[in-house]
């Protein structure tokens, strides 16, 4: 039995309505599939000018696992802050303070799941440099790491940043820094074997989605959201 134009005209529109709601429904499976590493790593002083003495630096690693809590994080120090010259402040309870060649690692007991992990450090004297960038290990009881260590901010997994003013002239930290860094000393920057990673090298973490592919998922939104729109537009002047 054939159909009469009205009923063509109802089934078109059916059809023109449902599109937009499949193109919607796409785009949001993409989005939750994609899945990138959005926790990081904050750091913040409460001396923000280059050369400053004593500067209490803060870190609020964020948790980015649903099923783990942090047990620990590495950090390789920016040049002109030498390992020996940062003490530890305060952290999670039972959490120790240890200097490497590059830098330090602080850990231990596993905060709870879903909640960060905050500790400070006591710099003798910030570098005359306006922006240090921390390169971040950050690791989970189940064995997981997160690595905050590029450089570009705007990248997947940035380092934290810490910015500065510049020195005032004259001042001791803008003559000289608070000792030499890994390379000047010829101290290796690898970890000895058997111990954490090095955050040296960028590496790319097997939950983040580079940002080109985040520009195509919202292309690729816009186009069908716009087909929706066209062809619903279409058979409804056809109506």
């Amino acid at each position: 039995m054939s159909r009469t134009p009205r009923q063509t005209s109802r089934a078109r529109q059916a059809a023109a309505r449902r599109l937009p709601l499949a193109a919607g429904a796409a785009a949001i499976a993409l989005l939750l599939s994609a899945g990138p590493a959005l926790a990081h790593v904050e750091v913040t002083s409460d001396k923000q000018q280059a050369g400053a003495e004593n500067a209490t630096i803060s870190f609020d690693a964020e948790a980015e696992s649903d099923s783990a809590g942090i047990t620990g994080l590495r950090v390789v120090l920016p040049e002109g802050v030498a390992p020996a010259d940062v003490t530890y402040g305060e952290g999670p309870a039972g959490w120790k303070f240890k200097a490497t060649d590059d830098g330090y690692t602080v850990g231990g007991p596993a905060v709870k799941v879903g909640e960060s992990a905050k500790y400070s450090v006591v710099v003798k004297q910030l570098p005359d440099a306006g922006d240090l960038a921390f390169k971040t290990l950050q690791t989970y009881g189940d064995g997981h790491t997160d690595r905050w260590i590029e450089l570009d901010e705007n990248s997947e997994h940035p380092a934290p940043h810490l910015k500065l003013r510049a020195a005032v002239a004259g001042s001791e930290g803008s003559d000289a820094q608070s000792g030499p860094s890994a390379s000047e000393s010829g101290v290796a920057s690898q970890p000895p074997a058997g111990s954490s990673p090095s955050p040296g090298a960028a590496q790319k973490d097997e939950n983040g989605l580079p940002t080109g592919a985040w520009l195509g998922i919202a292309a690729a939104v816009l186009v069908l959201a716009g087909a929706g729109y066209t062809l619903r537009s279409r058979y409804g002047r056809r109506a």
